[in-house]
């Protein structure tokens, strides 16, 4: 079916940088901070914010000690980023099932960071897409905005533009759903224990065979130790 589970880290339309914290237990969704300051991604014109919902695909880790064939770069570390671009706009935290249409790799300051072209297949016209050739008909400059903000989006911030692998050409569904496949025996490996997965911290509750799998108990103390929600800061007029 190629349909896979996102979990949504950024919905559309929104700037500030929000990931899951991989090195926290249980892998909250936290805003990035830089320099003590929380992170915003600012708005390149013509964008506003992000420009699909954004998010990543549980159970994949793209390997900073892999070398990727394709692009020649290690991976950055991270579960593998997904932009859903049906109409919806979603809410953090949400976790939907995604069609997977194709993928662009973005080269991150020497990293493969590839970026998956999905749609949620709750959406009307989700039926009408396949691959990554249906994007290009349906919604015309949706690709090349897509190449175009990630791109720019750390221009601002006083960096360089991004680089991309095959010149910011698109890869189809089926190079998408082998790139999702090879991150997903990354993050076996890792779950398991056989990878030293560095300062990621792999504690889980359904994977019975990992040496971090802890008991609900366990869990629920872990989230209950957290410190409650507060009204969010108002975001930096810059």
């Amino acid at each position: 079916q190629n349909v896979f589970n996102m979990v949504v880290e950024v919905p559309r339309w929104t700037n500030a940088k929000m990931e899951i914290a991989t090195k926290d237990p249980l892998n909250p969704i936290k805003q990035d901070v830089k320099k003590g300051k929380l992170r915003y991604v600012a708005n390149v014109f013509p964008h506003k914010g992000y420009i699909w919902n954004y998010g990543a695909i549980p159970q994949t880790w793209e390997d900073p000690g892999h070398k990727d064939e394709n692009t020649g770069c290690c991976g950055d570390n991270d579960p593998i980023d997904v932009c859903e671009i049906g109409s919806k706009v979603c809410s953090r935290g949400e976790v939907i099932k995604v069609k997977v249409l194709g993928t662009l790799a973005l080269i991150d300051e020497g990293e493969t960071d590839w970026k998956i072209i999905a749609i949620n297949v709750e959406d009307p016209e989700a039926g009408n897409y396949n691959d990554i050739s249906d994007v290009r008909r349906m919604k015309p400059g949706y690709l090349e905005a897509t190449v175009d903000w990630f791109r720019r989006y750390k221009v601002p911030d006083g960096k360089p533009e991004n680089q991309f692998a095959f010149n910011g050409e698109f890869k189809d569904k089926d190079f998408a759903v082998n790139v999702i496949k090879s991150t997903h025996e990354h993050w076996k490996a890792l779950i398991a224990k056989k990878t030293d997965g560095g300062e990621i911290n792999c504690m889980n509750l359904t994977v019975s065979g990992s040496p971090f799998c802890c008991s609900q108990d366990c869990a629920k103390a872990t989230v209950d130790a957290a410190p409650p929600c507060k009204a969010a800061n108002p975001i930096p007029p810059e």
